[in-house]
């Protein structure tokens, strides 16, 4: 276990420093010129020289290369620098935005597991029958759907219609629960094929025969047995596909104006505050690589058999 934690810190290391350097790229490349935003947003009258003072503060009148070494030697002293727009420190912005983020991605997670650990059991032990019809279908459509829309269609029914929930915003628990659905609908969706073909496949487990023959409960083996090994698949491509369950929360964060990184990232974007931007990739590339060592170090803990693999391999 220590070797595997020792490989994920390399890889970490090495992920974090081409991401830097592909996001410092891809900004200064980017049209649009910071420095003539920020002149534009005061008020008072600017002159070239304004301008080019502005440029020296900043660092953009040296060459680009030796921005980006000041810059990586600031961020290796865990200092993120100041936002260009709100002259605030990269890194207290982005901890005041990411407990929203957080308790907007663990509502989803919440909701997936409510809808789809239900629904594929039933489907498992019903194979064939109109409930693995229903599951399948509801898979099927779920995975369809794009995420902005069914948004829109649960604002359009929930809020405007019925005036059960409000439209959008934070702060009270009515205005988590339409967000968290978007997301968990979605991520539902997505999972419960993979879950009902694991759940499935170790069903034919000769382990599984073997407690039935000793006469637990199906419920049990369902639930204890078979669902342990059916969620390693789960949770391998959960923790791949981390990225995109950000990138969900990027989207469902702009729908209901929720005040995360999400939104935070793309106002960042679209007023090329560099820091801001840096700061969310390099902070998005240590969840990613955080997330899958989580994720390998887990598989023993859900399967006694690569526990006993891996000791043998120590």
């Amino acid at each position: 276990m220590l070797h595997v934690v020792k490989k994920r810190v390399l890889q970490l290391v090495s992920v974090l420093f081409f991401l830097s350097l592909l996001t410092f790229i891809l900004m200064k490349l980017a049209p649009g010129d910071p420095v003539l935003l920020m002149l534009e947003a005061d008020t008072v009258a600017v002159t070239q020289a304004d301008e080019e003072e502005l440029r020296r503060e900043l660092g953009f009148d040296k060459p680009v290369i030796v921005q980006y070494g000041m810059w990586l030697l600031q961020v290796v002293q865990f200092d993120l620098g100041y936002s260009y727009m709100k002259g605030k420190p990269v890194l207290d912005e982005i901890m005041y935005r990411l407990p929203a983020t957080l308790q907007l991605t663990a509502g989803g997670l919440i909701v997936m597991l409510l809808i789809a650990v239900p629904l594929v059991t039933l489907s498992a032990k019903y194979r064939g029958k109109w409930p693995d019809h229903v599951s399948r279908i509801f898979a099927l459509t779920g995975a369809s759907v794009p995420l902005f829309w069914l948004g829109l269609l649960l604002i359009y029914l929930f809020a405007y219609k019925l005036h059960w929930l409000p439209m959008m915003g934070k702060g009270t628990f009515k205005q988590m629960i339409l967000p968290s659905l978007t997301l968990g609908i979605g991520l539902s969706a997505e999972y419960s094929r993979l879950l009902r073909a694991g759940l499935l496949e170790s069903m034919s487990e000769q382990y599984i025969r073997a407690a039935r023959a000793r006469g637990i409960p199906e419920w049990r083996v369902l639930s204890l047995h078979a669902m342990r090994a059916a969620m390693l698949p789960v949770i391998t491509v959960c923790g791949m596909s981390i990225g995109s369950l950000l990138a969900g929360s990027v989207v469902t964060e702009t729908l209901y104006s929720w005040p995360g990184l999400g939104t935070m990232a793309v106002s960042a974007i679209f007023e090329r505050d560099y820091p801001i931007v840096q700061g969310f990739v390099l902070l998005m590339g240590m969840v990613v690589v955080g997330v899958n060592l989580l994720v390998d170090l887990s598989y023993g803990l859900l399967d006694p058999r690569i526990r006993s693999r891996k000791g043998e391999l120590s």
